[in-house]
């Protein structure tokens, strides 16, 4: 499957894109609040997640493509849930199998006037097409003994966030440094410090 680039981080305000997969950055959105909440925050999704450029235009977007992604999203969660707990999540498997049959968009690099190529689709893609792209993004995670043995759960507290840990020595604790990471540092320097204010 051939996805864009790797998005930059901030042009699409609080989605989230540092988990290494499209699936599991879909997986991210429900963290710490939904972030699916609308169409255009899919729109923006789908963008950043690298699925479709930049400003294509998806005139059929709607309701249902909303429900597709998030019904999606379920499916997926319970598939790497199941991986990373030993419990095999069968329906779920069936759904995303389904939903990976069908044919994503069809990506081509044409060239930009500046020499360098940039992703574009043949024709506008459907929402069969686009969920298809992420599901089969998650049948291709889950089904690489590599890549699933760099499945991790975020050390954060409360964060459900799976990533892939692809740092050197698999040593990576947290979804960000900048987010999770982040509060655990500021959280251990509060501790350190309540234990050295006077009583």
């Amino acid at each position: 499957m051939a996805l864009g680039a790797a998005p930059h981080k901030a042009a699409y305000g609080e989605l989230r894109f540092d988990s290494g997969r499209p699936c599991l950055d879909l997986l991210a959105t429900t963290h710490p609040a939904e972030r699916l909440d609308g169409v255009d925050r899919l729109r923006a999704w789908l963008a950043g997640a690298g699925l479709v450029p930049p400003g294509t235009p998806l005139p059929d977007a709607g309701p249902a493509w909303l429900d597709g992604f998030r019904d999606l999203r379920g499916h997926i969660d319970r598939l790497v849930t199941g991986e990373l707990t030993a419990r095999p999540a069968e329906e779920a498997l069936a759904r995303v199998n389904a939903l990976a049959a069908s044919a994503p968009p069809a990506p081509r690099p044409p060239r930009h006037p500046d020499g360098s190529l940039t992703l574009a689709l043949h024709g506008t893609p459907g929402r069969a097409a686009l969920l298809a792209a992420v599901a089969r993004d998650a049948v291709d995670l889950l089904t690489d003994p590599v890549a699933r043995s760099l499945l991790r759960r975020c050390a954060g507290d409360n964060c459900p966030i799976v990533y892939l840990d692809t740092s050197r020595g698999h040593r990576r604790r947290w979804c960000s440094s900048e987010v999770c990471g982040n509060r655990e540092r500021v959280a251990r320097h509060r501790r350190r410090a309540a234990g050295l204010a006077p009583a």
